[in-house]
């Protein structure tokens, strides 16, 4: 195992000295009001951030971004640790022993060849982690969080079930599911049930979900980098039009729609 960067680790000391000052008597009105539930929304901010630098190929601000990210765990450990409950060395300890035992082929003496290997063994670990902590999990799904994005625990319920052999036989039988949900949404459209309507178009992005698993695409980053991708357009066509001496409202759509098109030709 290669050692970590020159001074890192006194770097990281210097950071939880810093975040313990900005919580102490003397320290930052604001810092000093949070509490675990307070921070949550900056954690998932953070998070995002990072995605978002990472997704644009910013590496200096994904550096940046990455100490920020950091702190994070850095705020939540200093507020254990006045409430003596745990304290930062006590994270480190849980992520270094954990890395170590999930990782027996490298670790021990257990042979994985394949990444495909490597997970099956990480869930046998981690379910007897389960085992020993007395965490009792009658159901195959009770494994995956909800504290996730929607996208992303479809994928990962979707996943857990396939590995246990309820899935489609190929891409072909998804795409066939996917009209059906197509008209099970156009029959709710129909009925005006605003209940039903939801429910189809529920139904219509888990499909969807499952033919990026099965096209090995992640659903989160695809729609994430579309996302991305509508912006740049249609800050182009708002450009445009300012050249023009005109605003969003004062343009017709036929306009807009031709300026989109524009957008759309590469650079």
């Amino acid at each position: 195992m290669s050692s970590p960067p020159s001074g890192a680790g006194r770097k990281f000391q210097r950071l939880v000295e810093i975040m313990a000052e900005l919580r102490g008597p003397n320290g930052c009105p604001w810092d000093r009001e949070q509490n675990f539930d307070a921070i949550k929304p900056y954690t998932l901010e953070e998070t995002y951030e990072v995605l978002d630098a990472i997704d644009r190929r910013a590496w200096t601000e994904l550096a940046d971004e990455l100490g920020d990210y950091i702190l994070q765990a850095v705020f939540y450990a200093q507020m254990a640790s006045e409430q003596e409950l745990f304290d930062i060395e006590d994270s480190l300890d849980a992520i270094n022993e954990k890395l170590i035992r999930r990782h027996p082929h490298v670790f021990g003496d257990v042979r994985a060849e394949t990444a495909g290997e490597v997970l099956r063994r990480w869930d046998e670990i981690k379910a007897g982690e389960r085992q020993q902590r007395g965490i009792a999990r009658q159901n195959l799904l009770d494994s995956v969080s909800r504290a996730q994005p929607a996208l992303m625990e479809a994928r990962e319920i979707a996943s857990k079930a396939a590995k246990a052999g309820f899935d489609w036989k190929n891409v072909d039988q998804v795409f066939e599911k996917l009209g059906e949900e197509l008209d099970e949404l156009a029959r709710a459209r129909a009925s005006a049930s605003q209940s039903d309507i939801e429910d189809e178009i529920g139904d219509l992005l888990f499909v969807i979900v499952n033919i990026a698993r099965f096209l090995k695409v992640d659903p989160e980053q695809a729609l994430r980098k579309t996302n991305a991708k509508f912006r740049r357009r249609f800050a182009y066509l708002e450009d445009r039009l300012r050249e023009r001496g005109k605003t969003l409202a004062e343009s017709s759509i036929e306009e807009m729609e031709a300026l989109w098109q524009q957008a759309k030709q590469p650079a």
